[in-house]
């Protein structure tokens, strides 16, 4: 059995969250979310929300809580915001502000 949840064009950047993701694969469900409980990164906060809510989908086919593991976080580029920052002499920089999709699969062992 195989739950999954995901979260889309969340303002967290790719690079950041994939560090923390990397944290809780391969955890058990209950251990991942206190494990995100105490990580002091923004992402962690927005992981640990989809992994609840993957939770919840699992339950909701009558798996077993105690017997989920977290199989993979996925963390793919969304759309990024483009905006201008003036510089000298009427110059213009870019600076994008990125955002991703986030996706946790559960599977019970």
């Amino acid at each position: 059995m195989e739950a999954r949840a995901t979260l889309k064009a969340v303002r967290v950047s790719p690079r950041k969250a994939r560090l923390v993701a990397a944290n809780v694969v391969g955890c058990p469900a209950e251990k991942a979310l206190d494990i995100l409980r105490f990580t002091p990164q923004k992402a962690a906060g927005v992981i640990r929300k989809v992994l609840y809510s993957a939770l919840c989908n699992a339950e909701e086919y009558a798996a077993d809580a105690d017997n989920l593991v977290v199989k993979q976080v996925i963390v793919n580029e969304g759309p990024s915001w483009k905006r201008f920052l003036p510089r000298a002499q009427g110059r213009a920089t870019q600076i994008r502000k990125r955002t991703s999709h986030i996706t946790v699969i559960l599977v019970e062992v």
